[in-house]
């Protein structure tokens, strides 16, 4: 795959326990919570074309749509749901599902960080690649994204120079109809999308709220909404109850008046299927277009939003959805953690360095202290020393993520931490103990440096690599650092995405997509239609249903 031919450079998979992605993305985060408010570019979109979008009229009365979030992470994974996605058919055995008329992404267009060549490299180029020019038999399919919290890491100037261009705007053969980073579709059958762009979480600004009623002037009592929002803040609220107010809010103060019903929430961010509902209304998760995958084993039985305990005074009726379905499974899940010892130090090189040289200075200090003269506290209390465990301590417990002193779990993120911090202590102790027993710490200066560095760095940076990754599985059955448990592995497999249908009587049938394998080897066809993928797959490439088709009247 010669990126002069193809146009963009096909990237490895995000190595999320990079030392220097740890620091970057932490600050980048940091800034973004502290100045968020002043970057943020949604009130200025006001100055921005305020059009809805109908697509409600069609040759049959029906439509194709496609809903794919979290794609722009490592080529393999990424193009082999584009491939897939730009196929004029998906067959499952028991049908054949023509490709979407839209092409709906649900945030998380790029990892780590928002930028133009990211963008290029980790979704524009592969979604080019696999559907180059706009189909020849068939209409030319539009493209609507929606920012998740990594393409609003540059304050979302990439991402509107991507998906909001004034002209001519297209990805491959798909167009690109936005002008602004939300927005509202009229769909056949008496069906609308509602998309809101909810900032890190934030309030919706007040043009967001001005453009979205105006478009529900249009939206009648007989007709069924589809909310995709940025984040799935109907599982995230368990933790939270005040992170489901904003779409609470949007539902009630925008939607309800019109006499329409809210039949479906779609979100990415979590990197995996999941679906809650009663029969009033669907609660999906699908995050698996490319990013490494997320286990489902601490997923709830039950939700219940609005939350009883947030303190919104005027929020809706509390309602429960029951759990439904997940991919992958939560028994799958777990099987998939347990590769954590091997995936980490693999996927993660830069790590395991990082924790051989943190391992390798707390040695020298501690093995320094110990020769230093003096009674025991005051060789445990030497500069040096002293240093390198408040070092540790600290890490292990920024690492563990605490909440807000008065969230819930708080403590339990603090003790994980803290544990932690005390076994790496206990390890670098142990490890001290062996060097004193060797010779080489009796050898001339720079001799035992050497040793260490050359011995000891490597062996103590893989033997703490180990020690995080068994504190991983057994944190994340407390629900601590479950995304760090799998971000560090980087699995690339389990790959999902819907495809959904709304039938001229106003049925809306949702297929839930899985792909238990991805593509790693990919053949050129040079020779292929103008509209045809530039790659194809040498191995299979098997997508199946994850569960029965949903149907929503």
């Amino acid at each position: 795959m010669d990126p002069q031919q193809l146009g963009f450079t096909p990237q490895r998979p995000v190595g999320w326990l990079a030392p220097l992605l740890l620091l970057n993305t932490g600050l980048r985060t940091l800034l973004a919570v502290l100045f968020g408010a002043y970057l943020d570019k949604r009130e200025l979109q006001n100055a921005l074309d305020d059009d809805w979008f109908d697509h409600s009229q069609t040759e049959d009365g029906e439509l194709w749509l496609d809903y794919v979030a979290d794609l722009g992470d490592g080529f393999h994974a990424t193009y082999s749901v584009a491939y897939l996605l730009a196929q004029s058919r998906l067959d499952l055995g028991d049908a054949s599902l023509p490709r979407g008329r839209l092409l709906l992404m649900g945030g998380d267009q790029v990892y780590p960080l928002a930028s133009g060549d990211g963008y290029e490299s980790r979704m524009k180029g592969p979604y080019r690649a696999a559907l180059p020019e706009p189909p020849v038999a068939s209409p030319q399919p539009t493209l609507f994204a929606l920012p998740g919290n990594h393409d609003w890491y540059d304050g979302l100037t990439a991402f509107l120079r991507l998906f909001a261009r004034r002209k001519d705007g297209h990805i491959g053969g798909w167009r690109t109809e936005q002008r602004r980073s939300y927005f509202a579709v009229k769909l056949p059958a008496n069906w609308w999308l509602f998309s809101i762009d909810e900032q890190f979480g934030a309030y919706i600004d007040d043009p967001q709220l001005v453009y979205f009623e105006a478009a529900a002037r249009h939206v009648g009592p007989q007709d069924r909404v589809i909310v995709m929002t940025p984040s799935p803040k109907w599982v995230k609220s368990v933790d939270d109850p005040e992170e489901y107010d904003a779409i609470d809010y949007f539902i009630r103060t925008i939607l309800d008046p019109t006499g329409a019903t809210t039949r479906v929430l779609v979100s990415g961010d979590l990197h995996h299927y999941a679906r809650y509902s009663d029969p009033q209304r669907e609660l999906i998760t699908c995050g698996g277009g490319g990013a490494y995958l997320l286990g489902t084993q601490n997923l709830p039985d039950e939700l219940v939003v609005p939350q009883p305990d947030t303190l919104t005074r005027n929020r809706s009726v509390s309602r429960s959805y029951a759990f439904r379905s997940s991919y992958p499974d939560a028994a799958t899940s777990k099987r998939l953690g347990w590769s954590v010892f091997r995936r980490v130090p693999t996927r993660n090189p830069g790590f395991v360095t990082m924790l051989g040289i943190v391992h390798t200075l707390t040695m020298l200090a501690m093995a320094g202290a110990a020769a230093v003269g003096g009674g025991v506290l005051q060789r445990l209390f030497s500069i040096p020393l002293t240093l390198m465990l408040v070092l540790i301590l600290a890490g292990a417990v920024a690492f563990a993520q605490p909440p807000k002193a008065d969230r819930p779990k708080h403590a339990r993120h603090w003790i994980a931490g803290l544990l932690h911090g005390f076994a790496h202590i206990g390890l670098a102790a142990g490890g001290t103990w062996v060097w004193l027993e060797l010779p080489f710490h009796n050898w001339e200066w720079p001799g035992p440096l050497i040793v260490a560095v050359i011995a000891y760095g490597p062996v103590s940076g893989f033997l703490a690599t180990q020690l995080t990754a068994l504190y991983l599985l057994i944190a994340a059955s407390a629900d601590v650092n479950l995304n760090e448990l799998y971000a560090g592995q980087g699995i690339e497999d389990s790959k999902s995405f819907l495809r959904m249908h709304i039938a001229a009587d106003g049925t809306l049938t949702i297929h839930p997509i899985g792909i238990d394998r991805i593509c790693r080897d990919w053949t050129a066809d040079p020779d292929g239609a103008p509209d045809s993928p530039w790659l194809r797959p040498r191995e299979p490439l098997t997508p199946h249903r994850i569960e029965a088709p949903i149907e929503v009247r």
